[in-house]
């Protein structure tokens, strides 16, 4: 007996529906289910990458074997289970499956498989180094792409001025190994050379300091307390330039609602968070 037309039509319609559900809250995040749903995620990724962390301390993996084995498991079907679920509701599978995240999706899942069948044999023991692999679960964090994407427009943005800053870091450093090596050469041989010299003015600026090198004569020392000094200064500049670059990226890219008027809307954000309704 065939199936009547309307009833088709209906189950197919259903189905459609199904995957709309699924879509909004796995893709999309300006829903209660939908950020639900990532926080969900992000728990579990976080569990995942300490688990792996735990599990490259000897002692731990040894006294707590089973309990390891078990939490992966289940975490490795959650993310199973999400990977099945996206491919299904994504509009484009295709472009979802070959997309980076995709990659890095069904990347995370192999090394659980794998273990299951390789990981009694001496023979192929090093094929648990695969397990590392799992650390590319922290990639998942797809629900930052937005901040991530603005971050990056910002150094992009900024990529003249940084550029202009740089040269003028190393050319300082340039000029301070050298003054360096005419100063401390003669009574000093850490500074041996220009480019040892050149090595400590860097650590220097940078305030990072690791004590290998130090100059003895009173003017070096000087000269050294000088640049430490202005290190500070070097250091907060990019970070000034990128700051007044994400400020005027988020001005020009806020969203305003034609209903209430605010403007603290993420970029991708498709409904007013102050009274709901579509942006």
């Amino acid at each position: 007996m065939s199936v009547p037309q309307s009833m088709v039509c209906a189950m197919s319609e259903e189905r459609s529906r199904l995957r709309d559900v699924i879509y909004e809250i796995i893709f999309e995040a300006d829903t209660p289910m939908g950020k639900l749903f990532d926080v969900a995620l992000l728990w579990t990724i976080l569990a995942a990458v300490l688990l792996v962390m735990l599990q490259s301390v000897q002692s731990y993996a040894a006294q707590f074997h089973e309990e390891f084995w078990h939490a992966e498991l289940v975490i490795s079907l959650f993310f199973t289970v999400e990977y099945i679920l996206r491919i299904y509701s994504a509009k484009d599978r295709k472009k979802y499956m070959f997309s980076f995240f995709g990659i890095v999706d069904i990347v995370s899942l192999i090394p659980f498989y794998l273990g299951l069948y390789f990981d009694g044999a001496a023979t192929l023991a090093t094929i648990r180094v695969t397990r590392l692999l799992r650390v590319f679960l922290v990639l998942k964090l797809r629900m930052f792409v937005g901040e991530g994407r603005r971050l990056w427009q910002a150094l992009w943005r900024s990529r003249h001025k940084i550029a202009v800053f740089f040269g003028f870091v190393v050319t300082l450093a340039i000029v301070v190994g050298s003054l360096m090596y005419l100063i401390e050469g003669g009574q000093n041989e850490s500074f041996s050379n220009i480019p040892v010299s050149l090595y400590w003015a860097i650590v220097t600026m940078t305030t990072v300091g690791y004590g290998d090198l130090s100059p003895q004569t009173p003017l070096g020392q000087f000269f050294a307390s000088t640049l430490m000094i202005m290190g500070y200064a070097i250091i907060a500049v990019p970070t000034g330039i990128v700051s007044a670059e994400l400020v005027q990226n988020g001005e020009e890219g806020a969203q305003a609602c034609a209903e209430c008027g605010l403007q603290t809307h993420q970029e991708d954000a498709r409904y007013c968070r102050g009274c709901g309704k579509a942006l």
